[in-house]
Parts: structure tokens; sequence; C-alpha cells
């Protein structure tokens, strides 16, 4: 019987990924993600289009976050900076979409060192208020740019065309998506199992600590902030894209609480936890309003006229039920059960 787990080489502690079937389902998954829009109509497909563009945006708060623990409610100030990158450079000013891909994670890096560096002294509820202002002074800055950004008219924004291959429909766009949330997913796995990586676990766990092995705690959380910032930034960019449109207005403050209930739901610190908590809390409304359809017609218009208001609800009813009795996330869910399936029939 396997009693457990151990790493005897360096090379396995620093492994992506130590399983190979591991391997075989990632790409299983990927193979049916790409097949998706053969088989899904427009709006199954949406979910999944959204899914890949939280995953995305999630991976990039879990740097600051779940890796180096510095909690942001300002997400949002750095998606709505992305987006808005993006629509200026290709819509406004006709450059390369890839032109405006970078800039959607340039501009937001830029933004953070303006949050970040007041921030490296401040701590929990503090660096929370501090991140959150900057999410209200961005969104007035936006506003009254209106030579830059239109003001409050937003920026129409147009699916782009790379290296001559068109991403103008639904089918092609999830592929984009899909690229971007593989090779974000790959950087944080990399990011983590790196030196970086590990300085940042070590800031998390004790910053004190962490100071006294040599660990600059100044740079490397500058360095988690402009890192969460750029990969957030895309993610905004991706969304603007997704909304064929960009303002203020389509970036509210509940996307901030979304991605932290995502982190808290999928599990800390985990990539594999960003991942499942994005699939738990975007379907999470829908699934909502189809069971209490099922009761009651007035329901299912009530998830209608009031969503953004029930959905509040939900994210803090989950937040709080993960946090009371799960506090380990849906990854600990799945940990528990391979390690039931492993030991079977003998637990411990």
């Amino acid at each position: 019987m396997r009693t457990g787990d151990y790493k005897q080489t360096y090379g396995e502690l620093t492994a992506l990924v130590d399983s190979p079937p591991v391997w075989l389902w990632s790409v299983v998954l990927v193979a049916a993600l790409i097949a998706a829009p053969y088989a899904m109509n427009a709006y199954a497909l949406s979910f999944v289009t959204i899914i890949l563009i939280t995953v995305v945006g999630t991976l990039g708060l879990n740097i600051l976050t779940g890796y180096t623990g510095l909690i942001s409610l300002g997400h949002v100030g750095f998606l709505v900076t992305g987006a808005y990158a993006y629509a200026v450079l290709v819509s406004k000013y006709q450059m390369h979409p890839l032109v405006g891909f970078l800039g959607a994670g340039l501009v937001p890096a830029a933004a953070s060192l303006i949050v970040g560096a007041p921030s490296l002294r401040l701590k929990g509820l503090y660096l929370a208020i501090t991140t959150l202002a900057f999410s209200f002074i961005i969104n007035t800055v936006i506003l009254e740019a209106r030579t830059l950004t239109n003001g409050a008219r937003g920026i129409a924004v147009q699916r782009p065309e790379i290296f001559g291959i068109s991403f103008d429909s639904d089918a092609a766009f999830t592929w984009l998506c899909l690229g971007f949330a593989i090779a974000t997913l790959f950087a944080t796995l990399n990011i983590r199992r790196s030196r970086v990586g590990r300085a940042f676990v070590a800031i998390r766990d004790n910053d004190t600590a962490a100071r006294v092995m040599g660990i600059n705690l100044h740079a490397y959380k500058l360095l988690a902030f402009v890192t969460s910032a750029f990969i957030t930034g895309i993610s905004g960019a991706l969304y603007g894209i997704y909304l064929s449109f960009v303002s203020v207005e389509g970036f509210p403050f509940l996307l901030s609480i979304e991605a932290l209930a995502i982190l808290i739901v999928g599990g800390l610190g985990s990539a594999l936890g960003a991942v499942l908590g994005t699939v738990f809390i975007v379907l999470l409304p829908e699934v909502a309003r189809l069971v209490f359809s099922l009761f009651s017609a007035q329901m299912d218009a009530l998830f209608s006229t009031g969503a953004q208001e029930l959905k509040s609800m939900l994210y803090g009813l989950v937040i709080i039920l993960f946090l009371r009795f799960q506090p380990r996330g849906l990854v600990g869910v799945w940990h528990d059960l391979r390690r039931t399936w492993v030991h079977w029939p003998l637990r411990y």
C-alpha cells in the first residue's frame, strides 16, 4: 500500500507536473475545449469564453493574493485599465492587436507601481482599502480624460485579426481566449516553482523570516504587483473585446468581489484552485437560476431583473460557507478525494 509521495531529487521538487495521468487528462481537457464550439450553442459557448477570460484574471490575482499574501480589492482597477489601454491603442490609434495586448499589460503594470509603492509598508485591511481607493481613482481618471478615453461614452472595440487569422466569430474568439488561458496557466505555474515564486510564498508565510533570509520585501512586493497587474490587464482587454464596448460601467466593483470569491472557493495559492473556483463561481448564478426556476417562474424573473444583487448575495453566502466548512477550497476537496481513492479501502 502506498503510504505517501516523496520527492527524492531537486528535479522532482521543481517539476511542473509529477504525474503522467495529469498530463493525459490535461490534453483531453484542452482537446475538449478546442472542440467545444462545434458541440455547443452560442449561449453555452459564451459561458466557456467567460470562464477562460476569468481564469486569466484570477491567475493574475492569485500571484498577488494567493502567492504573496497581499489582499487586493482593486482588481477591477487593473481590469478596466487594461481594457482601455487596448481600446485606445487598437480602436483609436489603429495599432496592431498584439501591440494592443502588450499595452493592455504594460499600462496596468505601470499603474500598479503607483499603488504598490505607497502600499509596501501596509498589510491586511489597510492594503485592501488602499487598492480599493485605487480602483475608484482610476475610474475617475478615465472619465475625466475625455480626449483619450471618450469619457462616459466609452470606446467600441472590434474583435482582432492577428497574422491574417480573424477572431471575429464566437468560436475563433473562444480559441483565442483558450490560448491566453493556457499561456497564463503555464506562466503562473512556472513562476510558482521559480526562485521568485518561492520568495513570494516566503513573504506570504512570514515576511519577517523572509527578510532575515535576505529577501528584499519591497522589491518582491512590487514585482508581485507588477506581474499581477500585467496579467490582469490582458484579461481586461479580452473582456472588453468580448463585450465589444469598453466603458467604466462594464467593469463594476462586483468583479473584484467575484475574483476574491474565486480564490477563496478554489483555494488560495493554487493554480488548480483558481481554475476550479472560476468554473464554480461563473456557473453558480446560472445553476441557481435553473434550480429556482423549477419551483417558481417569479424566481426566474427575479434573477433576470436583480442579477447583480443576487450575485452579490450568492458570492457572500459561498464565501462564508467555504471559510467555515472548507477553508482549503475546492482544491482541498480534490486532494481529499484523491487521497481517499489512493488509500482505499484503508483510510487514516
